[in-house]
């Protein structure tokens, strides 16, 4: 009997401390580790995690990809032996200190929402590939996070694509059949962090007393900037900033790269088309006159040839994978949200102010 899906993911708090340390502190090569916790009701909860250990590439002038090999190893270390072997072990010392000790999956750090690739897909079928294994993969988005939100989202394969991956038929004709699309691949759970309740107790006391003065109200946005009332957690101003968020000129242009790789893959399936229609009609041609030479020895009373001799004779072409193609049309779905993410808020701040802005409208 199949187990209920997953719905949700909860992280405790400090395991959100970790991965984003951790991530932080070798972006902005790519940062992976392994998570760990139990399933709850259809709930993941994350108790713990840590990194995995990857080969240290010293970074110097005279070698100007260390960056991208280091990236690239580390993104292949959740499926390593040797990373297995350890996370067996970080395990097993775990339970030895009473810590949740089953393996709830991997993370891995992002780059401005780049991070849909076959390395992630492939790790996560690593992890996802054994009948009702219960395990996510959490993305943090660093730069995102540095902006002052916490970016830290859940992913699974879906069904359907954990049944099309192993067999690799991602052709055209397979992908119309069983109605495979983009936004098929990954499916996003939602994240609650979570609290002790110790924590929770001592947030709740840091407010300190009201003032017991009325405040004068700012009169200036510097004295807006003078104004720091000594309380904890205070809202931060610079939300109120109307500046083009720095962050979309640099998605727009990985939404046009990711564009660009779009038509490239486009025009590598258009030229297997027509290799594949001029094959064909050599193919179509072959058979027309053995068919006409058939008929002349069935007249002669004469064995006739065989028909299938063509398969022999001409090699069609392969038809390429549309993996590709698919995992980055559905990263371009992520840089397009991204950008409406950016601009919603910017426009509303426009809006508001629209006035001020066009004094004469």
């Amino acid at each position: 009997m199949a187990e209920a899906p997953i719905t949700s993911v909860q992280v405790e708090a400090l395991v959100v401390l970790k991965i984003a340390k951790a991530c932080a502190a070798t972006f902005p090569t790519t940062a992976t580790g392994s998570i760990v916790g139990m399933e709850v009701n259809g709930t993941l909860e994350i108790t713990n995690s840590f990194p995995f250990p990857t080969a240290d590439i010293a970074a110097s002038d005279s070698h100007p990809n260390d960056h991208m090999a280091a990236s690239n190893i580390a993104a292949a270390a959740p499926r390593s032996k040797s990373n297995a072997t350890y996370q067996n072990e970080m395990i097993k010392c775990l339970k030895e200190v009473n810590v949740d000790a089953n393996n709830a999956g991997w993370y891995t750090s992002a780059n401005m929402g780049n991070f849909i690739n076959i390395s992630l897909i492939e790790n996560q079928y690593h992890y996802q590939k054994e009948i009702n294994e219960r395990t996510v993969a959490l993305v943090h988005d660093v730069s995102r996070s540095a902006q002052g939100v916490l970016s830290l989202r859940a992913f699974r394969l879906s069904s359907s694509f954990m049944s099309a991956f192993p067999e690799g038929k991602f052709t055209t004709e397979h992908m119309q059949k069983t109605k495979l699309t983009y936004k098929d691949i990954l499916i996003e759970l939602p994240i609650i962090v979570h609290n002790s309740h110790l924590l929770t107790t001592y947030l709740h006391q840091l407010p300190g007393s009201l003032p017991k003065a009325e405040p004068e109200f700012p009169a200036s946005l510097a004295d807006l900037n003078k104004f720091s009332p000594d309380i904890p957690l205070y809202p931060n101003i610079d939300s109120l900033d109307i500046s083009i968020d720095p962050y979309l000129e640099r998605t727009c242009d990985q939404l046009l790269d990711s564009i660009e790789t779009h038509y490239t893959e486009l025009n590598n399936f258009q030229y297997f088309q027509r290799q594949l229609a001029r094959e064909q009609t050599k193919v179509t041609t072959w058979k027309t006159k053995r068919t006409a030479e058939n008929a002349t020895r069935a007249a002669q009373k004469l064995a006739p040839l065989p028909e299938d001799e063509w398969e022999r004779l001409f090699k069609l072409p392969t038809e390429p994978s549309r993996l590709e193609g698919m995992l980055n049309a559905r990263q371009v779905d992520q840089y397009s949200k991204q950008v409406d993410g950016f601009t919603a808020s910017i426009t509303s701040k426009m809006f508001a102010v629209k006035s001020n802005l066009l004094p004469g409208q």
